[in-house]
């Protein structure tokens, strides 16, 4: 058993890796993976590219609920924390870079310390020190020179405060320069080495900038052996992780000319440094050597050919090669198209097929999350299928049909992209609208909503519908846009505060319109059904308007009042009037019992219209306070 084996065996289980999908957390999570089985990784999307023979677990470290879900599910003793946004030049979203790496992180760091962990070591960045990065020591006062750095510096903080004041097991690793397997195709190393390879150099910065050059696997054993040796006395505290060694492009140009046999002279200075870029980058590392008996071991002209190596061992070389963050979908402008299916196989593929189409036209990334809601045709056989071949379909089956509202928040629930869109599984609202949608997104809207200007459909049902969305609009205590179903795109604001609403009784397309922000609407024509009869009809309808009706209005009640109100004045008055004239015409009262009679059933009708009112008033209070699950989920079917 090797001294790397026996470190591993030493952490305290169960181990979870934050960011394993990433470039060092792929590789530490690898290398702990061939040792022990207790070891747990985490993903904002999959699949990981980097990790295709592993299950990850998908979870949005900036929800704290899901974060909470994550560490009550694993409970770990070791966390690394990998998770990061803002290392390469192209990830220059300043939102998404404090969410990530500072908001996310507080959040993170306070729920770790309700429990008793054994530690806690995040990636840190030598880019906390700024243009100040000429071999400082880890008391010198940062100095970030960008939004990476800032939030980088001030986690660094946060841990200093919690491991010195409240004792936190924690450390904070300021890498280096990490080269290795896996990196991102876009980064330095990675294009030298397969342009290497094919006897070429890239083109290069200054001659005389230095960097200083840590092999990946060394940074993974700086993240063991943190875990394995900090003390109390040193909770809180930064390590510089680095060889120590300053290696200039130029030095780095002869390196690989030797390494790869290359003839033509490089050239330098013939691309731009990065805006926070300096001349002289390289560490101070004696601080971690003294404390965490860490230094790194592999020169760089070893660690370029391991790399070289690895890149020739791969099966799908060539699809690393074109691999890279800088070319891959939007992510900011990300969605999950969740669609309800119930006796819809037919048509599942078919849509399907046109929703890929839709998100590869729009370069945006997606998935594709089909509820089976208790169908009873063979929809799970074929979402089954549709996800073996697409890893970007999911599907989720529920124990029996609880309708396409549960249906559509079942998905919202595990949705994991930064907007969703609603569809129905009948081909009967257009996947191409989703275009349109993501422009007005991209506009500033929260909420975009199908707007159906026609329908094929009878012309008495059309003008029903039509009926009801006014009704409904008049009814309702906010304003209802008309002729919207729940066919529509919402930010992940919106979502997170749709779910909040517990009630039992669904009604999305109103709570969609009771949450308010930015909303707009899209016009189309609402076709058939592709295939089948649909599952509507007159007494589902009417359903549908009572449900809508009831939940958002009390105005039912308010007319009862009101017509009591008029009608028992009118009877006073009446009774005043009779009264007066028996005295002054006594021979005058009314003879016949028909005017009797239609009194008494007006008012016996009334009065049962009013008790059925508040029945259903009632009953909707009898449904919320059984609360009992909106769903049951069955299976979950991914891949």
């Amino acid at each position: 058993m090797n001294d790397l084996t026996m470190s591993i065996k030493k952490l305290r289980g169960p181990i979870l890796i934050l960011g394993a999908s990433g470039f060092v957390g792929a590789n530490l999570f690898r290398m702990l993976k061939n040792v022990r089985d207790d070891v747990y990784g985490t993903a904002t999307r999959l699949p990981a590219w980097r990790l295709p023979e592993f299950s990850l677990l998908q979870t949005d470290l900036s929800s704290e609920s899901h974060t909470k879900k994550l560490l009550d599910e694993i409970q770990p003793q070791t966390i690394f924390d990998c998770a990061t946004y803002g290392g390469y030049s192209f990830e220059n979203n300043a939102e998404r870079i404090y969410r990530t790496n500072l908001f996310s992180k507080v959040q993170l760091i306070h729920a770790l310390m309700q429990r008793n962990i054994h530690c806690y070591v995040h990636a840190g960045s030598s880019s906390e020190y700024g243009y100040d990065a000429a071999a400082p020591d880890e008391d010198r006062m940062t100095k970030p020179n960008s939004h990476y750095a800032v939030t980088k510096s001030a986690i660094a903080n946060l841990l200093y405060y919690s491991g010195k004041h409240q004792a936190f097991p924690c450390a904070n690793l300021r890498l280096y320069a990490v080269y290795g397997p896996w990196e991102d195709r876009a980064r330095l190393i990675p294009t030298l080495v397969a342009q290497g390879l094919e006897k070429r150099l890239p083109p290069f910065v200054k001659a005389e900038t230095s960097r200083d050059f840590v092999f990946v696997d060394d940074v993974c054993k700086a993240f063991i052996q943190t875990a394995n040796h900090l003390t109390a006395d040193h909770y809180g505290e930064s390590f510089n992780i680095g060889t120590g060694k300053k290696t200039s492009i130029r030095e780095l140009a002869d390196i690989a000319r030797d390494l790869y046999h290359v003839n033509e002279q490089p050239k330098f200075a013939s691309m731009d440094s990065r805006s926070w870029d300096t001349d002289e980058w390289y560490a101070n590392p004696e601080k971690a050597k003294k404390i965490l008996h860490w230094s790194a071991e592999t020169k760089l002209a070893e660690g370029l050919a391991k790399t070289t190596a690895w890149l020739n061992s791969l099966e799908n070389k060539d699809q690393y090669l074109h691999v890279s963050k800088q070319n891959t979908r939007d992510t900011q402008y990300s969605i999950s198209a969740i669609i309800a299916c119930y006796k819809d196989a037919q048509a599942i593929p078919i849509m399907t097929e046109r929703l890929v189409n839709v998100f590869e036209k729009c370069n945006i990334d997606y998935e594709i999350i089909l509820v089976n809601d208790g169908s009873p045709d063979n929809s799970e056989e074929v979402i089954r299928d549709l996800s073996a071949n697409n890893p970007h379909v999911m599907g989720i089956t529920h124990a029996r049909n609880f309708g396409s509202q549960s249906a559509f928040r079942s998905g919202m629930q595990i949705a994991s992209k930064n907007a969703c869109v609603l569809l129905d599984g009948d081909l009967q609202d257009p996947p191409e609208l989703i275009e349109e949608f993501i422009q007005k997104w991209r506009e500033g809207y929260d909420v975009v909503y199908g707007i159906r200007v026609k329908r094929e459909a009878p012309f008495l049902m059309q003008m029903a519908y039509k009926l009801f969305y006014r009704l409904f609009d008049w009814f309702s205590s906010v304003p209802i846009p008309h002729d919207a179903g729940d066919f529509s795109l919402m930010s992940k604001r919106v979502v997170s505060w749709l779910l909040t609403c517990n009630e039992k009784d669904l009604f999305l397309r109103g709570l969609r319109a009771y949450v308010g922000f930015k909303q707009t609407g899209v016009e189309y024509v609402r076709p058939e059904r592709m295939f089948g009869v649909t599952t509507n009809n007159f007494f589902k309808n009417v359903g549908w308007a009572k449900k809508g009706i009831f939940s958002f209005s009390k105005t039912p009640l308010n007319m009862v009042t009101a017509a009591g109100v008029v009608l028992t004045a009118f009877t006073v008055l009446l009774a005043i009037y009779q009264i007066g004239m028996h005295i002054l015409f006594p021979q005058s009262a009314p003879k016949g019992i028909t005017t009797l009679m239609l009194l008494i059933m007006f008012f016996g009708s009334f009065t049962i219209f009013s008790i059925s009112l508040l029945g259903e008033y009632i009953a909707k209070i009898f449904e919320e306070v059984k609360a009992r699950p909106h769903y049951i989920r069955k299976h979950l079917i991914r891949n």
